[in-house]
């Protein structure tokens, strides 16, 4: 049956995206270029509409007792998922989208499912007060999964990056037999698969909020699910980039006396992008970082929290630097 599901989740998503494509103008659903876009032409979207609406249709018709366990999962994940998809639709408002991560992280909250613990380090378990608990588990979902959305700026890349950390989930979920890891991370692998036929450069058709969004949350549930086997660090790791990326950017935007949201062009792969000028150069370097990334974390899984700590943090200063040298080399190129 779990074969049966992966399969028809493979083939709805499949014609679904193909259908939206050819309907999207008909539908309203384009995404017309202005002048932080990476694409020149008018482009469909709100593929994960297409994408993610199958892994509930068949979890409801072919695997309930999965939803009746994990309703509250499933539950948080559509709100967040229909945040996306009005936004696609309509374009809601920042505020709207936090107010349904919000509603969705006190659901999970309610039912046991947040951050209790950051691990332990030198011998001391960092256990969060019970007051911050629900605090702390929201920003983390909410900024991960607006990190994840602000990563979906070329063709193929936020769902290749989920893919990376969608394929380690499950590979944690079998090694310890979680039902949650292994069937939330097969749903998702597959219907990327399919996406990704139609996503990769040159892009038919993009996610759209509906899609990065809802991946957002769902990698947010499995790293969450994940620290029970293994480390909070270990689960930063396998989720780096897009937390490197959107510190990365943040930080720069307050040194030169910026908003921290205010939008700009100073991501990783717009500085990728500009030095071959090639978007699947640029989506591939960066998803073998996210691949290096997450084996490192799952090989750290058993050591020392604190060394990987450290560890973490050297790697995100040598990255910081890099792509720091590569802006300044560039403001220097321009000026000249």
């Amino acid at each position: 049956m779990f074969t049966l599901s992966l399969i028809s989740i493979f083939i709805i998503s499949f014609i679904s995206i193909y259908l939206l494509i050819r309907y999207a103008e008909k539908l309203g659903l384009v995404d017309i270029p202005n002048e932080r876009s990476m694409h020149k032409k008018v482009t469909p979207r709100g593929a994960g509409i297409a994408f993610v609406l199958p892994v509930f249709l068949v979890v409801l018709f072919f695997d309930l007792e999965n939803f009746k366990t994990y309703y509250y999962i499933y539950l948080a994940i559509a709100i967040v998922f229909m945040a996306g998809a009005w936004d696609d639709i309509k374009n809601i408002s920042p505020k709207s989208k936090f107010l349904f991560i919000f509603v969705a992280s006190v659901l999970l909250y309610v039912n046991d499912f947040a951050i209790y613990s950051l691990g332990t380090y030198l011998g001391y378990e960092v256990i969060l007060p019970a007051w911050f608990v629900f605090p702390f588990t929201f920003f983390a979902i909410a900024g991960y999964t607006n990190a994840l959305n602000l990563m979906d700026g070329l063709d193929g890349l936020a769902a290749s990056l989920s893919l990376v950390m969608f394929v380690t989930f499950l590979t944690i979920g079998l090694e310890y037999s979680d039902p949650l890891l292994i069937s939330l991370s097969s749903f998702f692998t597959v219907t990327l698969l399919a996406f990704l036929f139609f996503n990769w450069n040159p892009a038919k058709i993009f996610m759209g909020d509906s899609g990065s969004l809802a991946l957002g949350m769902v990698i947010s549930i499995l790293a969450i699910q994940a620290m029970q086997y293994i480390t909070p660090i270990s689960a930063l790791f396998i989720i780096a980039m897009p937390i490197l990326d959107t510190f990365i950017v943040i930080t720069r935007r307050i040194q030169r006396g910026n908003s921290p949201f205010k939008a700009d062009k100073n991501h990783m792969h717009h500085f990728l992008f500009n030095v071959k000028a090639d978007v699947r150069y640029t989506v591939i370097v960066l998803v073998l970082m996210q691949i290096v990334f997450s084996i490192i974390g799952y090989q750290l899984n058993p050591s020392n929290e604190f060394l990987s700590l450290i560890l973490f943090m050297i790697l995100f200063y040598l990255y910081f630097n890099l792509f720091d040298q590569r802006l300044k080399r560039r403001k220097s190129h321009d000026w000249d």
